[in-house]
């Protein structure tokens, strides 16, 4: 047994655990939390340290998982902590110091805490050279860094490179400029028989990038989390008209191949702590995808023969059944990337079906023959694999599956709810999902060449700006995502203690504001779908759809089906109405029991105005408060003004869309006020955020990277306009029409879906619907819906059977034998009301609308 003393703090153990250098790094943590009034004496244990001790709780058996004791020992507080490893020993260390930080106390007791999440990954990308290189070298921001993301419970860090053009995007790469570290090798290694070089790039600048990248990689590993290296580019040159800032030289078609081996062995010879590696390997990571095979057999083969077991992560656009058979080799531990919402940030549950424009395979013909063998695979066979989890989630399945939350809602404000990161938490697995990986905020910042020396940090006022410690800003949102998707029950002290060291006697102010606000903009994305790519569509700086047909508008016309909202889907059509949809069914009468516009913009007016609430009683304390309360009050401003700009564009959107059907005039006069008001929610924020926020905020160079509030308020004012010279032709109309309106629904407490916890395979599965009888029996008739857990399937329905105070449904035989999870709700036709969604939606919007049931045959984790 050994022990250190230092501020009044003992630690007690076998001497080769408390070397280990995770559980030094913790110790060392528990120290810099500052002194406790009186002594602590801290006992340590973890399984396979041969450290079984009298008086200590027997350790929990799953990974990452601890036991904490705490009683009095004389004079001093005796903590003793079994856990079952060396990280779960490192949470319980940094849940103590974040504890004496915060001055909370400790108090006698036994708790037990284990993950729900195995995998709980942040992304950071490298995406210029000016905005990015200072943080790159900076080894006391990565200290800082990588401490906080320890703290939050994230087990793995992912380091991405060569993320910032998609190879074979016209819409993306034309004129690619900043490729400093894009194709990476070049940039940090010299490799032997080759000669290729990154013009303008030496020797020195060459061994600091790698020495860089190798205490990025060592100091993560330190503190108990892995290390994984995003490879995201393999293509030399851009093309299509591409002025890349440091060509590529010394590498041609003949020996790219072989090139890149080489250069990806030597770089895990160099660092050899890498835990795994990324791949894009649909054609936007720089690879043909006619004869690819070849090319990624070859690497896969290198990181087989590593001599050491690696996670290999293939991002799973356009991946098939030639790849998966390449990638299955010794040593590699295989996980698929999906999309948690596409690119971008959306609800916690996983959207129950994909928009049919990434259902539909582009046309061979329409795509050309050398198009198509570029991304033949991605955009006619598989194209169901670009926005979602497609149909990899087999109970069969041989590796292993990841959700990635991309950046495309919210890059910049900042983002916390504990009841949306709960919810993430719980959804995470979804078929048994290892877990989820959140591409933190400024994501993509200076993308494309887009970045300016100095420019990282979007504050312009001097009392805001974070320099290259921009990420503090969002240490709550870090918090939240780490430590409830390590266990969505988290305490709420979890947090709570944290605000209180940040913003005082305002901190549950703070919660109370950011919570509702914080799910805004996630809810817009989900009902409002103008496209799936994060380049193209930014809803924290909107770039305007118009509600008219009579404004041109083509930014969105690749990645959707209309020009304006009449015709854009929701990301989930299967739950949530699109504007024109939603119009035909009101003036024909027929609603289903999808969500409606009207709800959704009911929604957001609640949101707005809980979060309105506070600021309206707080308002002038938060402006007196510190930099970083003062950063939460700005914010707070503008999501308050999205919020009410939005939930007025879907109700201007829908009095449009009827008068368009029914040409009755009340409603035309309707949709301009509406949108009136809408336009001047979002002029507002630019007299919130001026001298505040830059006014060219660069995300990249198209229409939805870059700008500023100010600057999309002409294309609005040209869609009102047009609104207006329509309402004043229109100076007649057509008669009333009755018209089936909602905004709201009944709540019919207890009403819930039954199914077994299990089912057998080829056998039929009972789905039952139960409730109160009171509930029962405002029924007149219920549909199942049912699917497997595949985003390339349609969705089937069958009626329930009334069966006493019960409905009921058998899903045939036939549709259990295949090897996916089933996933199902109930559609509910009420005697006083439209139809109803079971499970639906809770008030918070954070639970799963669905159902999901495994069968016997599967293997949970």
């Amino acid at each position: 047994m050994n022990r250190i003393d230092d501020t009044g703090v003992t630690f007690d153990g076998p001497d080769a655990l408390l070397g280990h250098e995770t559980i030094a790094w913790a110790i060392g943590r528990v120290r810099a939390a500052g002194r406790m009034d009186r002594p602590l004496s801290v006992g340590l244990s973890a399984v396979g340290w041969n450290s079984r001790r009298d008086g200590f709780p027997e350790p929990p058996h799953s990974a990452e998982s601890y036991r904490m004791r705490t009683g009095e020992e004389g004079q001093a507080l005796r903590v003793v902590v079994s856990a079952s490893d060396v990280r779960g020993l490192a949470y319980a260390l940094t849940e103590l110091a974040g504890r004496i930080t915060a001055g909370e106390a400790i108090g006698a007791g036994e708790e037990e805490h284990r993950p729900v999440v195995p995998v709980r990954s942040v992304q950071r990308a490298f995406s210029s050279e000016h905005e990015d290189l200072p943080w790159f070298h900076d080894r006391a921001f990565w200290t800082e860094y990588l401490d906080f993301q320890a703290e939050q419970r994230f087990n793995r860090f992912h380091l991405a490179l060569g993320m910032q053009y998609n190879y074979g995007s016209r819409l993306t790469n034309a004129g690619a400029t900043d490729n400093y570290l894009c194709f990476p090798y070049p940039f940090l290694l010299d490799v032997a028989g080759f000669g290729v070089r990154a013009q303008g790039v030496g020797e020195a600048e060459r061994a600091r990038n790698l020495a860089s990248l190798a205490f990025v990689v060592r100091e993560t590993r330190r503190r108990g989390m892995e290390f994984q290296l995003g490879l995201w580019n393999h293509a030399a040159d851009y093309r299509l008209g591409a002025r890349h800032s440091h060509p590529i030289l010394g590498v041609g078609a003949e020996s790219h191949a072989d090139y890149c081996a080489a250069a990806l062995r030597d770089l895990l010879r160099a660092i050899p702590e890498i835990d795994g590696v990324t791949f894009r390997v649909h054609y936007e990571g720089g690879i043909p995808e006619r004869g690819r095979v070849a090319f990624w057999d070859g690497m896969f083969r290198v990181l087989s023969e590593a001599g050491r077991p690696m996670r290999v992560d293939l991002h799973a656009k356009g991946l098939d059944a030639d790849l998966l058979a390449a990638w299955r080799k010794p040593n590699i531990r295989p996980a698929t990337s999906v999309k948690y919402w596409a690119e971008h940030l959306g609800l916690p549950y996983h959207q129950a079906s994909i928009r049919p424009f990434e259902r539909t395979p582009i046309p061979r013909s329409r795509l050309g023959e050398e198009r198509a063998e570029l991304m033949g695979v991605t955009e006619i066979a598989r194209r169901f694999t670009r926005y979602g989890y497609a149909d990899f989630l087999d109970e069969d399945r041989d590796m292993d599956v990841l959700f990635r939350m991309w950046p495309g809602t919210q890059r910049l404000l900042l983002w916390g709810d504990p009841a949306f990161a709960a919810g993430y938490g719980r959804h995470a697995t979804l078929g048994g999902a290892l877990g989820v990986e959140f591409c933190e905020p400024l994501f993509f910042k200076g993308r494309k060449g887009s970045g300016r020396p100095g420019g990282r940090d979007p504050y312009v006022r001097d009392d805001l700006r974070l320099g290259v410690a921009d990420w503090r800003k969002y240490r709550y949102t870090y918090l939240l995502w780490g430590r409830l998707l390590y266990d969505p029950e988290s305490r709420p002290e979890t947090w709570q203690r944290f605000l209180r060291v940040e913003h005082g006697e305002l901190a549950a102010d703070v919660e109370a504001l950011l919570a509702p606000l914080s799910r805004i903009l996630p809810l817009v994305t989900v009902t409002h779908a103008p496209s799936a790519a994060n380049n193209a569509y930014w809803p924290e700086v909107y770039a305007d759809l118009p509600i008219t047909p009579w404004v041109r508008s083509r930014h969105y016309a690749f990645d959707t089906a209309s020009n304006d909202w009449d015709g854009v889907s929701s990301f989930d059509p299967a739950l949530f109405y699109g504007i024109g949809e939603y119009a035909e069914a009101a003036v024909a009468g027929r609603l289903c029991g999808k969500y409606t516009p009207l709800e959704v913009a009911t929604w957001l007016e609640r949101l707005a105005g809980e979060g309105e609430t506070v600021l309206d009683r707080a308002r002038e304390r938060f402006a007196s408060g510190g930099p970083q309360t003062r950063r939460v009050l700005i914010d707070a401003e503008i999501l308050v003004r999205l919020g009410r700009f939005f939930a007025g564009k879907f109700r201007a959107a829908v009095a449009y869309a009827l008068w368009s059907r029914t040409q009755v005039r009340d409603y035309v006069v309707e949709a301009a006020d509406l949108l009136e008001r809408a336009h001047d929610a979002y002029s507002g924020i630019a007299a919130v955020t001026a001298g505040v926020y830059a006014d060219e905020l660069t995300f990249g160079h198209a229409l939805s990277e870059r700008g500023h509030w100010a600057e999309n308020r002409d294309a609005m004012a040209d869609d009102l306009h047009a609104l207006r010279v329509e309402r004043d032709r229109a100076t007649s109309g057509a008669g009333p029409v009755p018209i089936a309106h909602r905004d709201r629904r009944p709540e019919l407490d207890g009403l819930h879906v039954v199914v077994p916890e299990r089912f057998e395979r080829a056998a039929s599965l009972q789905v039952g619907l139960a409730g109160p009888p009171a509930v029962i029996g405002r029924i007149a008739a219920a549909t199942l819906h049912y699917r497997h857990l595949d985003h390339s399937e349609d969705w089937n329905r069958l009626p329930m059977r009334r069966d006493g105070e019960r409905f009921a449904a058998s899903v045939p035989a036939a549709f259990t034998a295949g090897s996916y999870p089933i996933m199902c709700f109930a559609e509910v036709d009420l005697l006083d009301d439209a139809p109803i969604l079971v499970p639906g939606f809770q008030p918070d919007l954070a639970n799963q609308p669905y159902v999901v049931v495994h069968s016997t045959a599967w293997k949970a984790g």
